[in-house]
């Protein structure tokens, strides 16, 4: 299990590699006191920058390649740390994944290959690739050093807002939470941790309820960031220990979040980066009273899909 040690770690190793985003209240919210995490101000436009930065930085002199498998902004935060590193990256991405994702982790020096239509696919392959060229494997979340990174958010959360009484966090893989909640639960072992997944996507909710990993036979939302089929067991055992309740949003409420940030409050923010705050803005979490602050995971959004959503 990662520790708060590990977290305060990794925010040693990576500080001048990430930026420290702001913690901002909204704007225009009807409950008083929230407030969001920009991630979505990361460089590469995300989280995910965290863990690539402290798994790569910890990667032994003689290394000379990673891969990994992604959807897009891990895929973005590995191209990235290997260029920081000064060596290859080969990302497997999967078939659909949105343009201007796969682009962008070109435009950071990785080889891109589309290698499949869901997480285990593309999975499957990075590990071959890794095998076949004498490289590294990087994670997207099922990893301590990955989780520990990530888990940064959750240690600048803390510092920043000393009061907070509850952390709000979307769920893909489980990375961001596993690590947001050992550090906040750490630090402050009352503030609660919520966890949050797209209904059509819900492969934490269906572990936790069956007490295993579970694998779902297909996924189906608008979140491409939290799509994976299935957790991992390290972030599982997190997500059990730690977090105090996972619910579930639809892509209507994901979406109607999404274009909130954009109008009212000037934040871009992609569709898996608002999740977290569907789930306050839909009423679906029993918040304590006092200030709350929901995780925007990332910004690589389609800027024209989330104007012109209509769908139910």
């Amino acid at each position: 299990m990662v520790t708060l040690a590990d977290v305060r770690s990794a925010h040693a190793l990576i500080s001048k590699a990430v930026i420290r985003t702001p913690v901002l209240p909204l704007k225009f919210a009807e409950r008083p006191a929230t407030f969001v995490k920009c991630e979505n101000l990361q460089r590469t436009g995300a989280f995910k920058l965290r863990g690539a930065m402290n798994r790569v930085a910890r990667l032994p002199r003689s290394c000379k390649g990673v891969t990994a498998s992604s959807s897009g902004n891990h895929a973005q935060a590995v191209a990235f740390a290997a260029r920081m590193r000064g060596i290859k990256a080969c990302i497997v991405m999967l078939d659909q994944s949105v343009p201007h994702k796969v682009e962008g982790t070109k435009g950071y020096g990785a080889e891109v290959i589309l290698g499949g239509a869901d997480s285990t696919l593309i999975r499957e392959r990075a590990e071959r690739e890794a095998a076949e060229r004498g490289y590294v494997y990087i994670p997207p979340f099922n990893d301590p050093h990955v989780i520990a990174g990530q888990g940064t958010v959750g240690l600048e959360i803390v510092q920043d807002l000393p009061d907070v009484k509850a952390v709000v966090v979307q769920i893909g893989g489980g990375g961001l939470i596993s690590g947001v909640a050992a550090a906040v639960k750490g630090l402050k072992p009352r503030c609660k941790v919520f966890g949050v997944e797209p209904e059509g996507a819900a492969a934490m909710l269906r572990s936790l309820e069956a007490g295993k990993l579970v694998t779902l036979d297909r996924v189906d939302t608008i979140a491409d960031g939290l799509k994976p089929v299935a957790a991992g067991d390290l972030t599982f055992d997190h997500v059990k220990k730690f977090v105090d309740d996972v619910v579930l949003v639809s892509d209507a409420e994901i979406m109607a979040a999404a274009k909130h940030l954009l109008l009212r409050e000037k934040l871009v923010v992609e569709p898996s980066g608002a999740a977290s705050l569907a789930a306050i803005f839909a009423g679906k979490l029993k918040l304590p009273k006092g200030p709350v602050v929901a995780i925007l995971s990332g910004g690589n959004a389609d800027v024209r899909a989330i104007l012109d959503w209509g769908g139910a």
